[in-house]
């Protein structure tokens, strides 16, 4: 019985580790429609566009929030460089909105939805 509890418990502790670890593409699909992060960048998208900068803002606010409950989620099964460049992403985001630049903050987004398509993979 011994014998068996020594070999099983390492195993099963490391099937568990390379499930959280290859979990990434399903941790980052929205659980809800309130951690939707496609849906918001595509709304911002749209504000930029119509250069509606007090609603972009706000919308990417809630971009942030959103990005940040998720975080926790995918934090273990996703590189830490590509979860880094997406918070500097928005956070430039923000400095172009507030700058009322819309080639700076289209660049932005495009390159946040870039890694955010590339996070998991």
């Amino acid at each position: 019985m011994r014998k068996f509890l020594t070999t099983i418990i390492p195993i099963i502790t490391l099937g568990f580790f390379i499930l959280i670890m290859l979990s990434g593409n399903y941790l980052k699909r929205p659980l809800g429609k309130y951690d939707n992060v496609p849906n918001s960048i595509e709304v911002i998208i749209k504000d930029v566009n119509s250069e509606n900068w007090k609603e972009a803002n706000k919308n990417t606010d809630e971009l942030n929030k959103i990005w940040k409950r998720i975080v926790s989620r995918v934090q273990f099964s996703s590189e830490r460089d590509e979860i880094n460049a997406l918070s500097v992403n928005i956070a430039r985001l923000k400095a172009a909105i507030m700058a009322k630049d819309k080639n700076s903050a289209l660049l932005e987004l495009a390159e946040a939805y870039e890694h955010w398509d590339s996070l998991g993979r």
